[in-house]
């Protein structure tokens, strides 16, 4: 019979090199799955992965996939190493967008080079109220964040439907359920004229560098640290574990927050209710594909980003289902956790133990019915 058995210690070599065998039996496995329907692997791939490095627009939208991907995944890669599930930067993604845009949408038409910072300060503390309801619940109630934070998901998605169907629809939309388009001072600078990239990939570079340098030299850094590796030890040190859990919650919500105002004020323009599209859910899977490092999450959320523009352009070359690039798509993440189990547990093959031979069933002990 096949086990898993713990290891000893996991090897921090393993550690680091399951995302790259990951991207490699995904790799082979997209390349069986797009045989087996009908197309060619090695074209399929080309158009996934290499085609859009080869233009400058295909660069520039790189850069415009990957900014949501990387702010959220590097707030969310803070909590989870502290054990902080946070599931809910989808819900802090889109009322960070609403907050940011309303903003807009309250002063419009007027504007000024004030207007993009207090939108942009907006989109940051909704998120940040956002992600409060279950630090709230979690610290107080000692309520379960991670259904808390997922449900919240879909209330704050609902929240944005009925807002743009109803306050904030534009009033010569023609009764279409979206605002009105941002006025221009509203709007992200643009870094690549004739191209969709703005100013929130900058935004991105910071958060990496920021978050490098708190997790590496700050004091609270190493606490979340240690509050994640060892819970015990942190509290026996005096770590206040209340507080770590309020600012992993606060700073993973504001960033996704910032993130939804960028989508918002970037390539969107609007609030539309179709603006939530899965990136607070996406971030998940770039945070572990980084190995929860903002280096390694940089890395991911590129690689992540080019699955989406590439999967696009093999759809529309190929003429592939979308179901399929989904699944392309979710064969990393699957990979990426099988890959976990075997270097924190070996398979080891044992055999079943054979039964002893016996007697028989042991016989009844005689009773006496009473009259």
């Amino acid at each position: 019979m096949l086990r898993l058995e713990p290891r000893r210690a996991p090897s921090e070599a393993m550690i680091y090199a399951t995302p790259f065998v990951a991207v490699a039996l995904t790799l082979a496995a997209g390349c069986v799955l797009f045989a087996l329907l009908g197309r060619d692997p090695i074209q399929a791939m080309y158009l996934i992965f290499i085609k859009p490095l080869t233009t400058l627009s295909g660069r520039a939208e790189l850069a415009v996939k990957a900014t949501p991907l990387i702010l959220i995944a590097t707030g969310l890669a803070v909590g989870f190493r502290a054990g902080v599930w946070n599931i809910g930067a989808e819900g802090q993604f889109t009322v960070g967008a609403l907050t940011g845009g309303s903003v807009a949408l309250a002063v419009y038409p007027a504007g000024g080079p004030w207007l993009l910072p207090l939108m942009a300060l907006a989109g940051v503390i909704g998120g940040m109220a956002w992600a409060a309801i279950p630090a709230f619940l979690r610290t107080r109630f000692n309520a379960n964040e991670i259904l808390v934070s997922l449900m919240l998901s879909y209330v704050a998605v609902l929240l944005l439907g009925v807002l743009v169907h109803g306050l904030l629809r534009d009033p010569q939309g023609f009764n279409f359920p979206e605002s009105r388009l941002f006025q221009s001072s509203a709007l992200l600078p643009v870094l690549i004229p004739g191209t969709r990239a703005h100013i929130g990939a900058i935004f991105a570079l910071v958060a990496v560098a920021l978050t490098q340098l708190f997790m590496a030299r700050h004091i609270s850094g190493y606490q979340i640290k240690v509050l994640g590796l060892a819970p015990k030890a942190a509290r026996f040190a005096g770590f206040c574990e209340r507080r770590i859990i309020w600012g992993c919650f606060l700073l993973s919500g504001g960033l996704a927050g910032l993130a939804g105002l960028c989508e918002a004020a970037g390539p969107v323009g609007q609030l539309v209710p179709a603006l939530p599209v899965g990136y607070g859910f996406t971030a998940i899977i770039v945070a572990f594909l980084g190995r929860l490092h903002p280096l390694g999450i940089l890395a991911g959320g590129l690689l992540i980003g080019l699955t989406y523009i590439g999967g696009e352009a093999a759809q529309i070359a190929l003429r592939l289902p979308a179901a399929a690039i989904a699944i392309f798509q979710g064969m990393l993440l699957f990979f990426l956790l099988a890959s976990d189990i075997l270097v924190r547990f070996r398979p080891v093959w044992r055999p079943r133990p054979r039964p002893t031979a016996s007697s028989g069933p042991e016989p009844m002990p005689a009773t006496t019915l009473a009259p």
